[in-house]
């Protein structure tokens, strides 16, 4: 099933840690381009969120965005070293002592600002870090979700338009004869006019060459071989997006052969028609993976 390169998702999960956030979005690129946006603790994840992302997701422009918020209760307990409080203090006397009546008296705040006087472990990032990565894969299976919903439709509207391609191209193929023998009829009613014989064999080599001239049938064979070809690239696994592209341009050329070959208004119409459906399948195939 195809995927369109363009998604959001958004995932959030709570724990003892506190808050984290993943948003997700991508719209179209040539390659795919990965764009993260962490937290200084998280960048060390960066290689790993890369590897994670490349295995579901093929073109586009991804931007991942981690959002976190530590919770203060679970954060880890002030220790004082007494050993390290007293000598400040007592290094306070000695300056209150020595200035006298100027000193006032010492701020405990201050006094717990001192390094040293506070020791705080820091908390183990294990978990946290494990928690962002799996809340990672969350967001990532809802993106790729969301991304082969849009490719469904995608592929819908892809195979709308092949339908009436193929129509149209039954059109030219039961309207080609009858072009060629009205070409005929033309020509012999002419030289009656003009009152001009000419020899079967001549007429026939006329005959011969203007059907060569206006013959389809090797451009509608090549239109319902490129049809083929898409239908079966809508049903492919893989990003097939790029292959698409080609296979539009390959349509294209087929429709403007048929139209330069066209020597009725019928057939014009068609190959007109063939062109605006072609264009309109090239406009959704750009947001195809």
């Amino acid at each position: 099933m195809i995927r369109s390169m363009t998604g959001y998702a958004r995932s959030e999960a709570q724990g003892p840690w506190g808050r984290l956030s993943w948003e997700l979005r991508s719209v179209n690129h040539r390659y795919l381009e990965l764009q993260f946006r962490l937290p200084e603790d998280f960048r060390g994840l960066e290689a790993e969120l890369r590897t994670r992302a490349g295995t579901r997701v093929g073109r586009g422009k991804v931007e991942a965005a981690l959002r976190y918020a530590a919770d203060a209760a679970g954060a880890a307990p002030l220790d004082i070293d007494p050993d390290r409080l007293d000598a400040v203090c007592g290094a306070v006397e000695r300056v209150t002592t020595r200035l006298g009546a100027a000193a006032g008296a010492a701020d405990p705040v201050r006094l717990l600002a001192w390094p040293g006087v506070v020791r705080q472990e820091a908390a183990d990032p294990a978990p946290v870090l494990a928690a962002a990565l799996k809340l990672f894969d969350e967001a990532l299976e809802a993106f790729s979700e969301m991304r082969a919903r849009e490719g469904a439709r995608l592929a819908q509207h892809i195979e709308e338009r092949a339908q009436i391609i193929e129509s149209l191209a039954a059109r030219v193929r039961v309207r080609a004869p009858e072009v060629r023998s009205a070409w005929l009829e033309r020509l012999q009613s002419r030289m009656r006019e003009l009152a001009v014989e000419i020899e079967p064999a001549r007429l026939a080599q006329e005959a011969a060459l203007s059907a060569q001239r206006l013959d389809v049938d090797e451009e509608l064979s090549r239109l319902g071989s490129h049809l083929v070809e898409v239908r079966s690239s809508l049903k492919s696994k893989e990003a097939v997006g790029r292959r698409l592209d080609f296979m539009m341009q390959e349509l294209n050329r087929e429709a403007n052969t048929l139209s330069s070959k066209s020597q009725d208004a019928e057939m014009t119409r068609c190959a007109v028609d063939m062109k605006v459906a072609i264009e309109q399948m090239r406009e959704q195939v750009q947001n195809i993976e």
